[in-house]
């Protein structure tokens, strides 16, 4: 039990472990909707484009998150605005938004002379985390998933069927405003842990794999919070022992999560679906050979 707990001696270790369980529960809830509405790409655009409001925040004293905030909701609004004015698909919008935003933010943290580090804001330092961090993450944590609770039933039928909640009078625009203000407080908050890059793999890999494990939306909520805070503690521990880069660690604990899920998933994996097949083409002989 030694190597289990010989983390917990140095307080850097505990308050990633900390973090890491906090942002493991909130990213794969919020990702949920993006799975399910078709919108990963909207998480990595998000992330991508806080960083002009970080350097912008960072240059005049105030909040990084404020100023995360702000950008990252500036994003979705570009986005929007680009589908509203014309016939250009979705997917081509989210790339000229988080191709335009994350060369500003470079250009920007570099005329403005930054003293953010550009790596880590790109791949995370989850070892540097404090106490306040781990505080204002707990606070987002709470907020976002306690809005989830209260709006659940809303989300529900606008993320499954947004006509029909606009018929039934439901303010899909305040309710779609929620969800892009959840969506980047949550890759804000998830920054200083696995960085810009990363973040999308910790919103969408577990809710992926929970994607495949079922198809009710508080149980791919439950197992996809699980799989998050699993690989985040299973990717702090690589980290700390085998002395690699921990947003790095996690991410690819993440996707070795999800390929056993795309393998062994009861229902929709690789393997599990050939050998059901097997076995009914075994069944389907057995039956039509005639008796001796």
């Amino acid at each position: 039990m030694n190597w289990l707990l010989d983390p917990f001696n140095y307080e850097f270790m505990r308050q990633a472990l900390m973090a890491g369980v906090l942002i493991g529960i909130l990213c794969p809830i919020i990702g949920t909707y993006l799975i399910v509405q078709r919108m990963a790409l909207l998480g990595d655009v998000v992330a991508h484009a806080v960083l002009p409001g970080l350097a912008i925040a960072n240059f005049l004293s105030l909040p990084l998150l404020t100023g995360a905030f702000i950008s990252g909701m500036f994003s979705t609004f570009v986005t929007s605005w680009i589908r509203a004015q014309s016939k250009v698909k979705v997917d081509t919008a989210m790339a000229i938004t988080f191709s335009s935003f994350f060369s500003l933010g470079v250009a920007l943290l570099t005329a403005l002379r930054s003293r953010l580090d550009l790596e880590d804001l790109l791949f995370g330092d989850i070892l540097s985390i404090t106490p306040a961090d781990v505080r204002e993450i707990g606070f987002i944590t709470l907020g976002v998933l306690l809005g989830v609770k209260v709006f659940y039933k809303e989300l529900l039928f606008f993320t499954f069927d947004r006509l029909g909640a606009e018929a039934m009078g439901l303010p899909v625009g305040v309710i779609n405003f929620g969800l892009m203000a959840a969506i980047t407080l949550t890759i804000v908050a998830s920054i200083k842990t696995v960085g810009v890059i990363l973040v999308v793999a910790l919103m969408v890999s577990p809710a992926a794999a929970a994607y495949l494990l079922t198809k009710e939306l508080h149980w791919m909520m439950i197992i996809g919070a699980g799989l998050g805070v699993f690989s985040c503690m299973v990717g702090m521990y690589i980290s700390y022992y085998l002395n690699t880069p921990s947003g790095p660690a996690i991410a690819l604990t993440l996707f070795a999560c999800f390929l056993l899920t795309l393998l062994f998933s009861p229902s929709q994996g690789i393997l599990t679906r050939n050998h059901k097949k097997t076995n009914q083409k075994r069944n389907r002989s057995s039956k039509s050979s005639p008796d001796i």
